[in-house]
């Protein structure tokens, strides 16, 4: 897979260098390139935004530098890409876009071809989306959450490391992953470890619950899905709606 992100902040991203993801960057699974967005400027002052047209606070990010960037990012991505054919997916981290969810994170794992575009300020000119449909690059909007980041750089780091994880080989076992929050629709059952008998700092007795110490792969299996039932009704209800 390979991934570009266009940032005003390439320093934002090196953590991408850290963990499974720079793990799975050294092995040659991912593929990461990081853009400047200001080397696609040409004023002494390296402008990326301007006041928006028709008055408001905030300044808004011009479209020039994101059309050359784009150029300039989808020929080499071309030219390095062994299939020719590759056709990248540019996300946008946006709070107006679709929310990104594990299934969200699936899909993405299996793109050849990812495009990240953070904006800042108050946003990226509109026509800069209309630009790229227009040229038949598909596009996509996508939000964290309900709410606000002064950039999309956090965002990146957050969809990048739900959707590498899920690249074959990322992770040493891929049995972990299965079970995991959100991936059944689902929060995940409570997990524990050694020591079966632990005595917390307050003086209190804390055991592994018994079924867990049983060998039963049946009633351990029977009682972390009705665990992971309660906990979904309690803390995220939303997820049961429509579930038989």
């Amino acid at each position: 897979m390979r991934i570009d992100v266009i940032t005003i902040f390439p320093e934002y991203l090196a953590p991408l260098e850290l963990s499974l993801i720079g793990k799975a960057r050294m092995d040659g699974l991912i593929d990461v390139h990081l853009h400047n967005l200001r080397d696609y400027t040409h004023d002494r002052h390296r402008t990326v935004d301007d006041t928006p047209v028709g008055g408001g606070a905030g300044m808004v990010m011009k479209p020039e530098p994101w059309a050359e960037a784009f150029a300039d990012v989808l020929a080499s991505g071309k030219g390095e890409s062994d299939d020719r054919s590759a056709s990248p997916l540019v996300i946008f981290p946006n709070p107006a876009g679709e929310p990104f969810t594990q299934r969200a994170a699936e899909q993405r794992a299996e793109e050849p071809w990812l495009i990240f575009a953070c904006g800042r300020y108050e946003g990226i000119d509109e026509r800069v989306y209309e630009y790229l449909a227009d040229q038949g690059v598909r596009v996509a909007l996508s939000s964290l959450g309900d709410y606000v980041l002064n950039g999309g750089e956090v965002a990146v780091l957050a969809m990048t490391e739900a959707i590498v994880r899920l690249v074959p080989g990322v992770v040493g076992n891929p049995e972990s992953i299965v079970e995991e929050s959100h991936t059944s629709g689902l929060l995940e059952y409570p997990l524990y470890t050694k020591p079966a008998r632990w005595t917390s700092p307050d003086g209190v007795q804390r055991d592994v619950p018994e079924v867990l110490l049983s060998g039963h792969h049946a009633r351990i299996q029977k009682w972390r899905h009705e665990r992971s039932l309660e906990r979904t009704a309690e803390r995220r209800p939303d997820l049961l709606e429509g579930r038989e």
